[in-house]
């Protein structure tokens, strides 16, 4: 599909009659265009006819409807003219100027700096066009980064060709944009929320990844599960893939586009009982791209003028991706109970046997994303033998089976055949009653020893199982291992290939940790105050557009109060606000009021985050140190004197693993300075806040070198 709707030279567009060219571009428009859309192209030709010819000089090019892939958005006028890229949004008839609108283009300006080869050393000109207003912006002036990105300007059609000039002034001696620049290497990292857009709207993964070495490895990765998926629907056999990759590399994304190719199979419509269901146990997650999705595709609806309402589209939407909980209760409705023996059976009288599907679900084939949070046999069974199902009371008692059993015992039921594609984040268990991939191994050497195992190398570094899995699989005949289920590279962060391994050394004392930190610093900034009030205004200097910024603690950190900040409240509904709310909202992570915890940002992601350290984990004379917080007057240590306690430190070390990791573009670390004051009586006025237990913390990681403001 072309790059965009109409492109010439200068020459050719004045000598073009206007109606010719409206005409191309309603024959290049994939779909019925709208009225409005045709009235708004036919008044920026002739707006546009004018500017051109106003500029004395036929040496310059030309393009409507330049497609923004990232963005799932085209830019309505770009001029190649004199070295610079001018963007130009219109919006006709309009006499107001909105700052929504001013985000549009300068995010259209960012996109192309960011992702696109041949405008990444350009002087980069983002114009919005409200036809009908009447001043113009005046000034020139650059954004605080060194990027050659121009603040956004703002002007009513008659000002068009003098704003121009006044760039031009500004940079006269530009060298000239390349002759392909309509057809550049597109290299887009999109956010996941992003990706899931545009995913599922076109059902397909192109365009939605970062580079062609990235798009290599994610194809490959696609791919392979695709033909597990096919060799096990000819053979009529069980089988279980498990996908490993540093955070950010795209798990996620390879889940979600396995359960659309599977499920569409390149049709519009679903393919019938050939679907796939994409699961997670991360409530805020499936809520964000759930409602991120719904309210795209009501929208994109809207504007095709087809009837459709939010809750239809969330419906829609609510068959794709599904809480995994949701799934396991409806297994949960067709057993017998109570349990007896140990065993689960089908209750003929609560669930119906179809032809090919047995007793399973309808979908042959289900994806676990974060499969090393699924629940361990203790928490499920203690779970429900209170009665806490998820969509009902129903109690079950002796409950024989860990999570990961029961969901392979799910889809074992069906008597045709079934696939299980378990997305494993490697040292990212979090939760206290999170299993790790251990017992989907233990579960399938027990108890599902037909079922074919196909597995990442990777999966037997320590992060995995605490590094048993090559053990546990010594006796199992039906494994076999493959490099195309991994993923190496982070697809989240564009600025740094090597943040990950950073990360990783950061927090296990690895010496390589400083000279990784000044391989990445350029690209991606990482730095560190003890004041709150420097980190955010670090932010707020830092995000542009719709990019997004947030405050990010540990579920463990309790003395942020003092500090502004507050915890956004549990529920999915209030990660939904925050991840997706406009900047003016006050529930939207970009005011930095509410932070959130691991528990909601894990698999989710912000342009620039502060990591606000408290005092739940503290360096001292290098190694960690863990606490909790009584809830009152004092921190107490947790040693780790049983297997209990080991496993929440695990728990807790995990956490500042996700949170060092969720920001794409950069992130600023803030350990406070603690509360340094006695009163009169010699006693500390806030004993819970000593620098003390600060001060290891921000010395070790400015021992890093990282930069200090």
């Amino acid at each position: 599909m072309s790059r965009c709707l109409y492109n010439s030279d200068f020459a050719t567009f004045l000598y073009t009659d206007s109606a010719s060219i409206y005409r191309i571009l309603d024959d290049n428009y994939h779909g019925e265009a709208l009225t409005t859309t045709r009235d708004a192209w036919k008044a920026e030709i002739d707006i546009m006819k004018n500017v051109v010819s106003s500029l004395n000089n036929v040496d310059g090019q030309i393009i409507f409807e330049y497609d923004i892939p990232r963005l799932g958005k085209r830019i309505d006028v770009v001029l190649l003219y004199r070295g610079v890229v001018f963007c130009l949004e219109f919006k006709v008839g309009e006499s107001k100027i909105l700052e929504t609108n001013i985000d549009q283009v300068l995010d259209y300006a960012l996109d192309l700096k960011n992702f696109h080869k041949f405008s990444e050393d350009k002087v980069i000109a983002p114009i919005l066009v409200a036809t009908n207003y009447s001043n113009r912006s005046t000034s020139i002036q650059m954004s605080v980064y060194d990027d050659k990105v121009i603040n956004p300007l703002v002007t009513g059609k008659a000002g068009i060709s003098a704003l121009i000039e006044n760039v031009l002034e500004e940079f006269p001696n530009e060298a000239p944009v390349h002759n392909d620049w309509v057809i550049s290497p597109y290299a887009p990292t999109p956010t996941i929320v992003e990706a899931a857009k545009t995913l599922y709207e076109s059902h397909s993964v192109e365009n939605i990844t970062r580079h062609e070495a990235d798009k290599v490895s994610t194809d490959a990765t696609i791919k392979y599960i695709l033909d597990v998926i096919q060799n096990s629907k000819t053979n009529g056999e069980k089988s279980i893939c498990f996908v490993t990759g540093v955070p950010g590399a795209g798990k996620t994304l390879v889940g979600l586009d396995v359960a659309v190719k599977q499920t569409y199979q390149g049709n519009d419509a679903p393919v019938e009982d050939e679907g796939a269901v994409y699961l997670s146990g991360n409530g805020p997650l499936v809520a964000v791209l759930t409602e991120a999705l719904a309210k795209d595709n009501y929208q994109k609806c809207r504007d095709r003028n087809e009837k459709k309402n939010l809750t239809d589209s969330r419906r829609e939407v609510g068959k794709f991706i599904q809480i995994i909980h949701r799934y396991r209760d409806n297994m949960l409705a067709k057993i017998k109970n109570p349990v007896e023996n140990g065993v689960l059976e089908i209750d003929p009288e609560k669930a119906v046997k179809l032809a090919e599907s047995g007793y399973g679900e309808v979908e042959h084939v289900a994806i676990f994303d974060e499969a090393q949070r699924s629940w361990t046999h203790k928490r499920l069974a203690d779970y429900l033998k209170r009665g806490g199902t998820y969509g009902n009371k129903l109690k079950v008692p002796n409950f024989p089976l860990s999570e990961a059993a029961f969901l392979i015992w799910s889809l074992d039921q069906r008597e045709d055949w079934a696939t299980i594609v378990c997305l494993v984040g490697g040292g990212q268990e979090i939760n206290t009653g999170e299993a790790g991939i251990s017992e989907w191994i233990h579960a399938l050497n027990d108890k599902f020893p037909h079922w074919k195992v196909y597995i990442s190398p990777k999966l037997t570094e320590p992060e995995y199982a605490e590094g048993k899995v090559n053990e546990l699989l010594a006796k199992n005949e039906n494994v076999t291992y493959s490099e195309n289920l991994h993923l190496g590279v982070s697809l989240r962060s564009f600025r740094a290939e090597k943040l990950s391994a950073f990360v990783h050394s950061l927090l296990t004392f690895n010496p390589d940790a400083a000279e990784l930190y000044n391989e990445i610093k350029d690209r991606y900034p990482i730095v560190l105050t003890r004041d709150m009030e420097t980190a955010k205004r670090w932010l707020h200097s830092k995000v542009r557009g719709t990019e997004r910024t947030g405050v990010l603690v540990t579920k463990e950190a309790a003395r942020f109060k003092p500090l502004g900040i507050h915890i956004l409240p549990s529920g999915d509904e209030n990660a939904v606000h925050w991840f997706l709310e406009d900047k003016v909202d006050t529930r939207a992570s970009n005011y930095l009021e509410d932070a959130a915890t691991e528990i909601q940002v894990q698999g989710l992601e912000l342009d620039y985050t502060c990591v606000l350290w408290d005092a739940d984990m503290r360096c001292d004379n290098g190694k960690w140190r863990y606490y909790t917080f009584n809830g009152k007057t004092a921190w107490n240590e947790k040693l780790p004197d049983t297997e209990n306690k080991q496993e929440q430190i695990k728990y807790m070390l995990n956490a500042y693993r996700v949170l060092l990791t969720r920001a794409r573009a950069g992130m600023v670390i803030c350990v406070p300075a603690g509360n340094p004051n006695k009163n009169p009586s010699g006693f500390w006025e806030d004993s819970t806040r000593l620098p003390k237990f600060y001060d290891g913390t921000y010395q070790y990681l400015k021992s890093l070198g990282i930069e200090e403001i």
